[in-house]
Formats: structure tokens, sequence, C-alpha cells
């Protein structure tokens, strides 16, 4: 398959392009748009044999639910059975935006799409493209991240086109994500809200809205939100995280560094900006300053991706404080990461 790429401005959409995208979505073809997460992987929610596609692309297990991309908030009467009134203030809080609800479904949406559950996440994307595709396209957007099942999410069209060009029709370039970490996931037909995958909107921002948030820390049942398995977000390269900071971590990312070396691999170390100084015989990449997360996480993806794309063999990761965006960034890196093997010690 000959995979089309169509480079659209995010500041000036050409509406033209736009349907020639929407098309393919309605002749139930998979099209790759950017959303300002990540960039998903679209296809017409109403059309069983798209969204099999999907997971036959990504190679992603069936028992793993999809998340609806709606335009107007009207769609929710469609696509659900009840509403909670505090959906309300939180979607005039942050939609458009990286906040994915988890509610009752109606029977409209097919039961391949929440993997048999009873629940459908939904949410509406902050990014004019996606937003005019999914108008365009007359139809919500069922979209998972577009890039083969389990590994690092694309926040360029060129991580799209890495991992699916040639299985896809259509590649929308809208130019990098701007969150780059994936929607938060909340359940919100239980008391109280489950928060089920963190992500782009943070707990402290969640808690100024609603008063009582739980984070999940095991599924009730079946995977009721995307990202919930063990081993996730990885890149090609084994990926060995470091909590803490400060010497303590830059001693222990030194001393594991230097073991991997010595085995002649080649060894990368992600960090924070303000500690590039502190491994001079090592090659680093930073993802941002260490007190600026949502710098931190625009740059996670791409930073891993880019480790892959110079054939490094492990990288030895700085974490980051768990704390607003930290908390995403630190869930993704530890579903990344593989355990020390035998012979690698920490100090």
């Amino acid at each position: 398959m000959n995979t089309q790429i169509l480079k659209i401005n995010p500041k000036k959409i050409d509406l033209n392009k736009i349907k020639i995208a929407a098309r393919e979505i309605k002749k139930g073809n998979l099209v790759a748009f950017p959303t300002e997460t990540v960039y998903g992987l679209g296809a017409d929610l109403y059309n069983k044999e798209a969204v099999t596609k999907i997971f036959q692309v990504k190679g992603r297990p069936f028992n793993d639910p999809l998340i609806v991309h709606i335009a107007e908030i009207e769609e929710l009467d469609r696509l659900t059975t009840h509403i909670p009134p505090l959906v309300w203030p939180l979607t005039q809080t942050f939609w458009p935006g990286p906040l994915t609800l988890v509610l009752q479904k109606s029977p409209s949406v097919l039961d391949l799409v929440t993997a048999g559950l009873d629940t459908v996440a939904i949410r509406m994307p902050a990014n004019d493209i996606a937003l005019s595709l999914i108008r365009e396209a007359k139809t919500p957007i069922v979209a998972p991240s577009a890039n083969l099942f389990g590994r690092t999410s694309p926040t360029t069209a060129h991580h799209v086109e890495e991992d699916l060009g040639g299985k896809i029709s259509l590649i929308i370039d809208g130019g990098k994500t701007k969150v780059g970490v994936e929607s938060t996931v909340i359940d919100v037909t239980v008391k109280p809200v489950q928060v089920l995958r963190t992500g782009g909107i943070s707990l402290e921002q969640l808690r100024k809205v609603i008063s009582e948030v739980k984070v999940s820390k095991e599924l009730e049942r079946g995977f009721r939100s995307p990202g919930r398995l063990s081993h996730h977000y990885s890149p090609r390269a084994r990926l060995i995280l470091v909590e803490g900071e400060g010497d303590v971590q830059i001693k222990e990312v030194r001393s594991l560094a230097s073991q991997y070396k010595a085995q002649g691999l080649k060894v990368g170390i992600m960090i924070k900006e303000e500690n590039r100084d502190k491994y001079p015989e090592f090659e680093v990449k930073a993802i941002g300053k260490g007190k600026e997360l949502s710098n931190c996480a625009a740059n996670l993806f791409a930073v891993l991706r880019d480790f892959d794309e110079e054939k490094f063999e492990v990288i030895i990761a700085e974490g980051v404080e768990e704390q607003g965006l930290g908390l995403s960034i630190m869930e993704r890196l530890k579903k990344a990461a593989t355990p020390l093997p035998q012979g690698v010690a920490k100090v």
C-alpha cells in the first residue's frame, strides 16, 4: 500500500486537504492525524471493518479498548446512556483537551471499540486539524496512538511513517504535537471518580474541579482504559529507569551506564537539561529542565525515538519528580523500562 502524506498548516487549515482525509475515513480506510497529545490512528466509529483494521495494523490485542474522538459535545447523547452531572464541569474546564471520560455506552457503539465492556472512552481533542477532520467526516473517529502496539507513541508524522508507512492509507502531517503524552483517562461511572491512566491533565488540575479523585491501582474488570498493560511505550533499546534525584540519582546513572558501556554496548543517557555536564564521557539527550515538566512531556517520546534512530542499544533514563505532569512521564517510563538483568547492580 502506498501511504499518502498530506502536510497541513495547523494555523491555516486547508479544508480541501481535510476533505481528502475525510473521504478516506468514510471509505473505511485508516488515517493518521495529529492531536494535541500524540498522533492518532483514526477510523469511522460505526464501521466495524475499519475498526478491525486498527487492531490488525497496530498488532493491538482486541481486549484493549479504543478512545472515541468527538468534535461536538452533543455527540455524548448518542454515544452514552447516562451522563453524570459532574461531566459538565469537567468538559467545560478541560474540553477540548487531553481528558478522556469513561461513560456508560449506548447500543450504537460497537462492542469491538469497547472490548466488550459496557463503558466507552470519549474525548474532544484540542487540535484544529483533528476537529476539522471529525466534522468533515461527519462521524466520531475512534483512534488509538498511531504506532505499532507497545512501541513509543508518535509525536510527529515522521514517527507514524516509521511504524505504519505502507500499512495505512494516509498520514496528515500537522507538525509536532504539543502535549506529547496521551490523555488522562478517568472513569466517571464510579464514585469516587477513578483515574485509569495519567496523562495530559494532572491530578492537581482535576482536583480543582471535582473534590474527590482516586487513582486506580488495578483494573476491576478487563482493560477499562487503554495504556494499562504492564509493559508499554517501549523503545527498541533496553531502557533502564533511575528514580530519585540529585547526586544519588546521578551516581546511579553513571554506574549503570559504565557497566553497560564496559560490555561493549552503545549506551545513551536521557537527562534533565540541568545535568548535561554530569556525564562528559557519555552521549546524552535532554528532555527538558526538570522543573519544566510540560516541556519534558512534550519531548519524551521524540527523544526515545531519536535514541532508536541512532541505534543505541541501552538507554539510561533519569526519572523526574512525580508531581503534576511528572506523574504521567514516570508512568510511561516505568512501563517502557526493562528490569535490570543479573550481573548489573545498582549502586
